[in-house]
């Protein structure tokens, strides 16, 4: 082993603990974290401190499982009669932003093992019945309610739905009465590929949905105008596309690959500079992660990654963004989303 090689490992391995650290000082004594009006914000940290844990065991850095077992408790006493994981909030349409609560609470339960299944099941059932159907260009995707006063679906919430939903199948086999819950795939995929653009310089690129110019706007040699593709929605379009059990062959898939390499970054998110910059690197990871790419364009992004998440790590073990948007200013999420990173380039 090179010496440069193991500065490296030893310099995620301290970066990785003092992250835990800092999460294990934040917790609240009822176990949740940030707002327990969002149970996702708790649902988040324990799924990085259980990715991370068997790792952190074998150096003798041992999580308290009471940290683990409070957070999971805190997360299921949010769950509601429908089966989703929030806090009802009239405002938003009766939901709190169910969808996008329930699809992070249901992945981080499952993967930290600390949920009965009976209530996994449930919210499979309302992640399910939350996708929007009809004949129209929402049809197929996720919105953040299921119960709105308006129609709409966007590419992140979609992608947290259908890699969920993709994650915990093998739950359905536990399912012993009622109807097994599933996405209509192909009207998934389809509300994906109609946010993937197909030509121009942005072609594999994707955007957040066809109404919101997140990364701007612009206009083609027909006079019309277009939203433009970014680096967080092209690498949310690849999860959900693998989610479907598409894989780096499929033309789709490769197009999307192709985009990410000609605006390849780990110092930004493209076409968004700093805004959801860790929501980024997250979405980055577990991407490239399912579609099981190493290299892009000839970058090996776990090294680059984590070299990069090192080097902004706070001296207090946390990350944070300066730009809010997306509550990025959050030490407790942004250091939830790098740890989840830092699992997955070990």
């Amino acid at each position: 082993m090179t010496s440069i090689l193991l500065a490296t490992i030893l310099g995620l391995e301290a970066a990785v603990t003092n992250g835990v650290s800092f999460l294990l000082s934040q917790q609240a004594s009822d176990g949740h974290w940030s707002d327990p009006q969002m149970p996702a914000l708790t649902a988040l940290p324990l799924w990085a401190l259980a990715a991370n844990e068997p790792t952190l065991r074998h150096s003798s850095f041992l999580i308290p499982h009471s940290v683990l077992t409070n957070a999971a408790a805190f997360v299921l006493s949010t769950q509601r009669e429908d089966g989703g994981f929030y806090v009802p909030k009239p405002g938003r349409g009766g939901s709190g932003l169910g969808n996008y609560n329930t699809s992070v609470c249901l992945s981080a339960l499952f993967d930290s093992g600390l949920a009965p299944a009976g209530a996994l099941l449930k919210a499979r059932t309302y992640i399910a019945s939350s996708q929007l159907v009809g004949d129209d260009t929402m049809a197929g995707g996720f919105g953040y309610d299921k119960i709105s006063r308006r129609r709409y679906a966007d590419l992140s919430n979609t992608s947290y739905a259908m890699s969920a939903m993709a994650k915990t199948a093998s739950l359905e086999e536990l399912r012993t009465s009622g109807k097994k819950a599933d996405l209509d795939w192909d009207k998934a995929i389809a509300f994906v590929e109609n946010l993937m653009k197909k030509e121009g310089p942005d072609a594999g690129g994707a955007a957040y949905n066809e109404r919101t110019p997140q990364a701007g706007t612009v206009t083609n040699g027909q006079g019309r105008v277009h939203l433009r593709a970014y680096g967080s929605m092209t690498y949310a379009a690849v999860l959900s596309m693998c989610s479907a059990k598409l894989t780096k062959g499929d033309p789709r898939v490769r197009q999307s690959l192709e985009y990410l390499t000609k605006n390849w970054s780990v110092e930004e998110n493209p076409g968004m500079g700093n805004q959801g910059l860790y929501y980024f690197y997250d979405i980055m990871a577990r991407a490239l992660a399912a579609a099981e790419v190493d290299d892009v364009g000839g970058h090996r992004w776990k090294e680059e990654l984590a070299a990069r998440l090192v080097a902004l790590q706070k001296p207090d073990g946390s990350w944070s963004n300066d730009n809010n948007r997306f509550w990025e200013a959050d030490p407790v999420l942004c250091t939830s989303f790098a740890l989840l990173v830092l699992g997955l380039c070990r």
